[in-house]
């Protein structure tokens, strides 16, 4: 028997054909293996090639994949340890193309191309909101050893050709029983249909489709290697490609060579090169006739290959075993991911902003070596290892603080690669993507970023998106907040990183909220916050008092960067040594810590031809306060000096400064193709990316992970909004009219997709398509004049329609295209939009002006909802109806309320329109305005003499509302009103004061309590106090103040006692959270407790609940209402603190004289609930004061053994020297 230490070459085939062609190549075949892996389910053959001993394994019969592949290579390598190179071998369907001469029988060879390692996973990516999908992900290229070998037998064969078909031959006549399966078959038979041509399910040599349909090919000259191999890329996906025109569609966008289904399950973690004989054409033309022959040619190729490398070579590479334990984490991930399909939608739905193409594209503008300076930092060193330590890094523009932070990222993935309990999440704020870059989505993403690093789904997650997904409703904040704090909890430590704070919007709060969110987040988990910031007053108070560590470009990394530009300069440059000396030195004198000059600089080098011109321009570089407008203004300069190239260069610029959003290559591309009067696009007319990028001085680049083409820095986008007056005064009257015009065209004549098959489709196929659909008609109402193609294009309602359905689009899910109104209408869109020219137009032209949309909206209604106050003036004066209500019981009024629209609610209180009403969820158009904080709103509904008490269906008031969402000036406008109810409750018992001290809003908590009948220690329905709240949440502040309050009970207890009334929250809408002897509750809507939730059932099974039934005599009759009878826990305040690790507020209540030996109803005491949950500091501040380390619950349990039974090793240790020192 064969030793499996002695084979260093592993040979992967994914189906029996190309098994027998690799056994078929071997020199020598050995006995098999004399032991496996205990696991291992593989058929191996063992032998040698040439001086090389190769074992083969093949993936089980009828399975393929990357996961299949995945589990082959790692149970390869458990049994055979000494496996240095991988080559996976077999059959893929090729991609013809007037580029790539691809037919039947030849080989592709995965070797590197633009970017990519050689194999990427095409189904493996990301479907970004009002985008087409974009494939994320990076796979590894094969070993160097193997790419070495390629480039050698490639200058071979094209010195003495190849003997692949003499090797095929010499090998059939030895074995003639493979003759009739793996020899050439006729090459008659190698037949490529026409793309558009779908084939029938039989396919046979004589095609049932006419000549015509066939795609001419001449027969290969003598002098023409046949079969021909070719090398570049490989897609695989765990799909067979079977679909002509996305073969054709990805090919053209990658350079793609040939499809299969199983190298991407192993590029990273099994290094290895990808081998494929070609047996069809990636189509509906099924053509088994050529596997055979296709599997001889690819294990011929393969052959050779070994042949070339010398066995010392394959003994000096790393073991792949060394990698084990990286493909058995990426088989359980793919695994996972397979399984988790909801869980993927549920992520999705959260948001759909992913940094992670962006964190790659900024690592690979890393120049080598440098940025270690940060790494090395004493500064950096104690933030890594110090718990919730912030570290802030100012810097001033172009100082280099986006690529530092894609390294910091980098950095901790490293060090942390495969352990699940430290979580890594980042954002890198931008200025181009203001309208997905709310505070909700940043938190959205954190929240997302942190649920993916769990094996499973957290359950609050899960509760989240089951909560709002029925009733089509999105989280609030305050909800989004509380999930990420309660993931953020399941991790030992978390690390949060955020660039460009600078770049995150203020006026909107934004920017506060966010790091409001990430500190409070700080308080009650182990979360680490590193966060990057131009020099912003308001930015530098928030982080005072924490570590500061200013970023400028060091020298050091300045000269490293400049060398490895340098061979972009003139030859001029390249010949004189003392020359690119003196470059690098007045440069790095000349950007005073500024990276992005450095760049900017060299490039205004690169037009200059003589040694003198690269003098005269290093002696002009500008230096002081305007450096950056003076660079710009040079740059532009030399765009102004481009003959024949201007034009582009600034319609390039003025595309990307006046975005809406960040523009893919493909959309700019489309975008400058288009012609104006043109009804098709030129597909001659797309201009080349490295054409665009090269006449625009330096000023634009392009991210090569998400194709994202975008001006180099942020001050430059400063500089073209400060100058677009100047460069581009008629950007979005041209912007306008591209979009319009592109909506026009005729692809778009049939309207609405009926499918999100058609309408992805749609997507793919016409790339500015959603980008003008959605942005149309707000470059319209910026522009000065009203261009007459927006016109044309509004009178033809079925590409309104088209127009309409990418527009309205919601986050994508099944059926998502279908979920849009329909029958929207050309005054629709203009109301929609703001265009305020043209909805006058479409009212002269008698348009319908109370026209419904499918969802009951009327171009009043979308106007209101998108504050376009001159349009609903216009609107109204035309006779639109102003109470018109859609099928949500929204009125215009409701719709601009909702959304904070204070000159629309002005004018439409204005007009008479009705203020004391309720929409069909029972919201009132206060209570709307107190629920988002709208306190200028608020102010005009309260001057209309509204009720100021009035109920939502959960018996929430505007006070209770306002007060729950923290909304200080609101609270306080409201607390003016002599009628109001201070001490007002929910239907679950919760006053608004219970509310704001639960949610840690300090300045609420103030205002209320300063009222003089407010009641600060009522209980709700469950028997919890206000203070029980703040000190359960950890709010000190909040707990201070009711302390203040002689009223308040400090070892009050959580008795229960309650009725829950299922009838009014529906018995779906309720659910518990057990804490082992504790409870609480959510309601239906945005206000609940947080925690781990159980069923009903399962909480009744313990004894917690009973049900009730109880008449309810309402209406004149009699009927049954469920109610649920919760027993309380009968902790304290204290007990809670204690509980949830709060040691501030453990503190401030012993002081104010708390009971330190207080019992629940399990008779666990403070200290007993902080041992059992491992709180450290808590349970040393216990003992400090005196608690009881000996004390005994009910099962007889000490804080010694339920700290040990849970693992808290460091409590045990404290309370054991306790003991010790009390003896």
């Amino acid at each position: 028997m064969s030793n499996p230490n002695d084979y260093t070459v592993g040979w992967i085939c994914a189906i029996s054909t190309e098994y027998v062609a690799a056994q078929a190549f071997l020199d020598e075949k050995h006995e098999g293996p004399e032991y496996v892996s205990p696991n291992d389910n593989n058929d191996y053959t063992l032998g040698k090639i040439g001086k090389h001993n190769v074992v083969i394994a093949v993936l089980p019969g009828g399975e393929y994949g990357i996961a299949s592949a995945a589990i082959v290579a790692r149970d390869m390598l458990h049994s055979f340890p000494n496996v240095r190179i991988g080559l996976m071998v077999g059959i893929g369907g090729g991609v013809p193309s007037k580029k790539h001469d691809i037919r039947l029988g030849d080989i592709v060879v995965s070797v590197p191309r633009d970017g990519k390692g050689g194999v990427f996973q095409y189904d493996f990516g990301k479907t970004i909101q009002n985008q087409s999908f974009c494939t994320t992900g990076f796979l590894s290229q094969p070993p160097t050893v193997l790419l070495t070998a390629v480039s050698g037998l490639q200058a071979q064969y094209e010195i003495d050709g190849h003997q692949l078909e003499k090797a095929i031959n010499d090998v059939l006549k030895l074995k003639p029983r493979l003759v009739k399966k793996y020899k050439r078959p006729d090459p008659r038979t190698d037949r490529i249909l026409k793309p558009e041509i779908t084939h029938d399910s039989v396919c046979t040599t004589e095609c049932a489709h006419g000549a015509f349909n066939v795609v001419f090919q001449f027969e290969r000259g003598k002098e023409e290697d046949n079969p021909a191999i070719h090398y570049g890329l490989i897609a695989s996906a765990n799909q067979l490609m079977k679909d002509a025109l996305v073969r054709d569609r990805i090919a053209a966008e990658m350079d793609v060579l040939c499809f299969e289904t199983e190298a991407a399950g192993l590029m990273n973690h099994f290094p290895c090169l990808v081998i494929r004989g070609i047996c069809d054409y990636s189509d509906t033309h099924a053509n088994k006739e050529w596997q055979g022959y296709a599997a001889m040619t690819a294990a011929a190729y393969a052959k050779d290959l070994l042949n070339r490398i010398p066995p010392n070579r394959i003994e000096a590479e790393e073991k792949v075993t060394e990698l084990l334990s990286r493909v058995y984490n990426y088989v359980k991930k793919v695994e996972s991911k397979m399984d988790r399909k909801e869980d993927a939608e549920i992520l999705n739905w959260l948001t759909n902003i992913d940094y992670g193409p962006q964190q790659s594209d900024n690592l690979q503008r890393r120049q080598p070596g440098t940025g270690q300076w940060l790494l090395d930092s004493t500064e950096y060193s104690t933030w890594l290892k110090t718990d919730k330590q912030t570290l802030f890094c100012p810097g001033i523009p172009g100082a280099g603080k986006t690529i530092l932070t894609s390294i910091v990222v980098d950095d901790l993935c490293k060090r942390y690669p495969d352990d699940t309990s430290i979580g890594v999440a980042y954002i890198y704020c931008n200025f181009q993507q203001k309208g997905e870059q709310t505070a909700y989505d940043l938190l959205a993403s954190l929240l997302k970023q942190l649920a993916q690093g769990q094996s499973s789904l957290p359950g609050g997650v899960k509760d989240l998106y089951d909560q709002h997904q029925a009733k089509k409703t999105r989280p609030s904040i305050d909800e989004i907040s509380k999930a990420l704090q309660s993931v953020a909890a399941i991790f030992s430590r978390v690390f949060i990183i955020v660039d460009a704070l600078d770049e995150c919007q203020a006026s909107n709060k934004c920017r506060s909220t966010l790091l409001l969110e990430i500190f409070n987040l700080q308080v009650k988990t182990k979360t680490n916050f590193f966060a990057t910031s131009r020099r912003i007053p308001d930015i530098e108070r928030a982080f005072k008092g924490n570590p500061t560590l200013e970023i400028l470009a060091s020298d050091e990394d300045v000269q490293k960067y400049l060398d490895s530009q340098m061979s972009e300069l003139p030859g001029c440059v390249l010949k004189r040594p003392d020359l690119q000396e003196e470059i690098k030195i007045k440069i790095v004198r000349a950007i005073d810590g500024m990276f992005l000059l450095a760049k900017l600089h060299l490039d205004s080098l690169k037009s200059k031809w003589t040694p003198k011109a690269i003098r005269r321009a290093l002696e002009t570089l500008p230096t002081g306060s305007e450096v950056y407008t003076e660079t710009y203004d040079a740059a532009m300069d030399r765009i102004k000096g481009q003959t024949g190239s201007r034009e582009l260069a600034i319609q390039v610029l003025s595309w990307i400064t006046c975005a809406r959003r960040r523009l893919t290559t493909l959309e700019l591309q489309h975008a400058l193709a288009v012609e104006v009067g043109k009804s098709d696009l030129d597909g001659d007319n797309l201009p080349e990316i490295e054409d665009l990028v090269s006449v625009c001085a330096g000023l634009v680049a392009v991210d090569e992970e998400s194709n994202i083409i975008r001006l180099v820095h942020y001050t430059t986008q400063e500089y073209f909004e400060r100058t677009q007056s100047h460069w581009f005064p008629h950007a979005n009257v041209s912007i306008t009219t591209i979009c319009v015009t592109y909506l026009s065209f005729r692809v778009f004549e049939s309207g609405f997709c009926p499918t999100d098959d058609s309408f992805n489709e749609r997507l793919r196929s016409n790339h500015l398509y959603n980008y003008a659909a959605r942005n149309w008609g707000h470059h319209a109402r910026m522009a000065l004049t009203l261009c007459q193609e927006v016109m044309e294009f509004l009178e033809q309602q079925a590409k309104v329609e088209a127009a309409s359905q990418a527009l309205m689009m919601p986050a994508r899910s099944s059926n998502y295209s279908q979920r849009v109104p329909r029958r929207m209408t050309a005054l629709h869109l203009v109301a929609y939009f703001g265009v305020e020219d043209a909805a006058r137009a479409l009212c002269q032209n008698t348009a319908e002006i109370d026209a419904k949309n499918t969802d009951s909206q009327t171009p009043l209604s979308l106007a209101a909802k998108n504050g376009h106050s001159k349009v609903v003036e216009l609107l109204l004066e035309n006779g639109a109806e102003l109470e018109s209500e859609d099928d949500r019981g929204n009125t215009p009024l409701l719709s601009a309320i909702r959304n904070g629209h204070e000159a629309v609610v002005q004018l439409l209180l204005e007009k008479g329109a009705k203020v004391q009403f309720k929409d069909k969820q029972g919201w009132t158009p206060l209570s709307l305005a107190t629920e988002n904080g709208h306190e200028a709103v608020v102010k005009l509904l309260l001057s209309k003499n509204v009720d100021v008490n009035s109920r939502h269906e959960y018996n929430w008031t505007p006070l209770w509302i306002a007060a729950n969402q923290g909304h200080e000036g609101v609270v306080k406008l409201l607390l003016q009103r002599k009628e109001i109810e201070v001490n007002c409750c929910d239907i679950d018992g919760h006053t608004a004061l219970s509310k704001a001290a639960s949610g840690g809003h300090e300045a609420v908590v103030k205002l209320l309590l300063e009222v003089d009948n407010i009641n600060p220690d009522y209980k709700d329905n469950c028997g919890w106090t206000p203070l029980m709240r703040a000190a359960q949440n950890g709010h000190e502040a909040v707990a201070k103040m009711l302390l203040m309050r002689n009223e308040v009970n400090i070892n009050a207890k959580e008795e229960g006692g309650g009725l829950l009334d299922l009838e009014r929250g529906g018995a779906t809408n309720y659910s518990l959270w057990n804490d082992h002897s504790s409870w609480s509750y959510r309601s239906r809507g945005n206000y609940h407790s947080s925690g781990s939730y159980y069923s009903l059932g399962a909480y009744h099974s313990q004894g917690k609940i009973s049900n009730y039934l109880e008449n309810d005599v309402s209406h004149n009759s009699t009927r049954c209402i469920p109610k649920i009878y919760v027993q309380g826990s009968g902790r304290t305040p204290l007990s809670w603190a204690a509980k949830n690790g709060h040691e501030t507020v453990v503190k401030l209540l012993i002081d104010e004289g708390a009971e330190i030996e207080s019992q629940d109803n399990g008779e666990q005491t403070p200290l007993s609930l902080a041992a059992e949950n491992g709180h450290e500091t808590v349970v040393g501040l216990l003992l400090g004061k005196g608690a009881k380390a000996e004390s005994k619950d009910k099962r007889d349990r000490t804080p010694l053994s339920l700290a040990t039974k849970n693992g808290h090793e460091r409590v045990v240790k404290l309370l054991v020297n306790n003991s010790t020192a009390v003896g």
